[in-house]
């Protein structure tokens, strides 16, 4: 059924563009989350974890890329896995897809918060989180172009953040550093770091959510893949060796109170400059620009999600509508911010990210699928952009996503126990509903 002009959202995304997109999905995973699976694996162990991860994403991506330049709409995997493998599968897919983008804000939110707090401790994390929502969320009702510029010139900011870290660190890195309890829980810490690992580019498929938005998704959307997949790899390899360098991974973890911190970077700059320099308050305010970036960027991301789910009858009519004037789905973001805020208020960073790792994975594993799938059923689909080294990056892909999963499942269980209850429970309500 063709869409009304009321349901049809704005092409207005170019190349570069979309490479801001898709770095800024991403890039708050450099500043903060990640150094938690420090905790877990230690360098080693997370050194381990944080490879694995980088060729599944490779891996993924490349495999993404293609099912988004084949079937550009906003719904990404949920569209993907509903033409592969049917409704009932397709509901399941977009829902995993759901929690990922649900519940990934929220963790960056009071990263946000944790870092401005930094600045101006007068402000609690948790009300700079919450503004963070609301001032973002309107930002995002009021147009994808002016969001997505934004999103560009705040990605670019985060960069250079990044890269004065590096300079401000690297002259006091040490090899030994890297050594000091390099497997705190054995091997098996490997594992338990994954979901911290995958912190570093959870978020990079939200490109595939506005492929209905660009302006040659067939095109450009395998143009942001590759561009933005090679500078967050970058990013990721620079910053790990740089933050565990100075002074080891556990002064990048703990607070001189024993509890994890959501601000290794900071605590890496202030064992080599202090905490009271002009220089150091300047890129803790740089910071502060990437975890926006992403938190920015994950709402636009989760708006299409959930959108798309309310445009094809999945959940409520009203949020498959896009706003009159401003051409946004106005209603699934203010929805998005209200449960997100919910989450928030938790107080759990680390459980929140490993709920979102937890959607993400399932929704990789049901995208590889429909992949294969659709290779069989659909060979004569349009497809301008084809994986390379066909079917060993898929399933490459697939066999490193099931495996993370199962470790996740086993180092996680009570996270593993919500986020299928979610999962199922939304199935059955649906189910009952007869919307799937």
């Amino acid at each position: 059924m063709a869409q009304s002009q009321e349901e049809k959202l704005q092409k207005s995304l170019t190349p570069t563009l979309l490479w801001g997109l898709g770095v800024g999905y991403v890039i708050s995973g450099m500043y903060f989350g990640w150094n938690l699976g420090l905790e877990k694996g230690g360098t080693l162990g997370m050194a381990i974890a944080t490879i694995v991860v980088v060729i599944l994403y490779i891996t993924f991506s490349l495999s993404y890329a293609e099912l988004a330049c084949a079937i550009p709409k906003a719904g990404g995997a949920f569209d993907y896995a509903n033409r592969a493998l049917g409704k009932r599968w397709g509901f399941l897919a977009g829902m995993s897809q759901n929690i990922e983008f649900l519940f990934a804000p929220p963790a960056i939110a009071v990263g946000i918060g944790s870092y401005f707090n930094v600045i101006f401790p007068q402000f609690s994390v948790t009300a700079i989180a919450i503004t963070a929502y609301l001032l973002f969320t309107a930002l995002n009702v009021l147009g994808t172009k002016l969001a997505s510029t934004f999103e560009l010139v705040i990605t670019v900011l985060a960069v250079l953040g990044l890269i004065i870290f590096w300079i401000v660190v690297f002259p006091d890195f040490e090899m030994k550093n890297l050594s000091i309890n390099p497997l705190p829980n054995g091997w098996a810490g490997s594992f338990a770091a994954l979901p911290f690992a995958i912190w570093f580019f959870l978020g990079i498929e939200g490109l595939a959510n506005v492929a209905e938005e660009s302006v040659h998704p067939q095109k450009d959307i395998t143009w942001g893949f590759g561009s933005a997949m090679t500078t967050l790899v970058i990013l990721c390899l620079f910053t790990f060796f740089a933050a565990v360098g100075v002074n080891g991974w556990e002064a990048i973890v703990f607070k001189a109170d024993g509890s994890t911190s959501d601000s290794p970077l900071p605590m890496a700059m202030s064992k080599v400059i202090g905490d009271s320099s002009v220089i150091y308050q300047v890129i803790v305010g740089i910071g502060t620009c990437g975890l926006i970036a992403s938190f920015h960027g994950l709402v636009l991301a989760a708006g299409r999600s959930t959108f798309e789910f309310g445009r094809v009858g999945n959940a409520p009519r009203f949020l498959g509508k896009v706003h009159t004037k401003f051409k946004t789905p106005a209603n699934a973001l203010v929805l998005n911010m209200v449960l997100g805020i919910i989450a928030l208020l938790t107080n759990s960073t680390a459980d929140i990210i490993i709920l979102s790792v937890f959607g993400a994975l399932t929704m990789y594993i049901f995208s590889v699928v429909s992949l294969l799938v659709l290779r069989k059923k659909e060979p004569e689909l349009p497809r301008p952009f084809h994986v390379p080294l066909y079917p060993l990056s898929p399933i490459v892909a697939l066999v490193i996503g099931s495996i993370a999963l199962l470790a996740m499942i086993i180092y996680n269980p009570m996270s593993a126990l919500i986020f299928f209850a979610i999962l199922i429970g939304s199935f059955l309500l649906a189910t009952l509903l007869k919307r799937v």
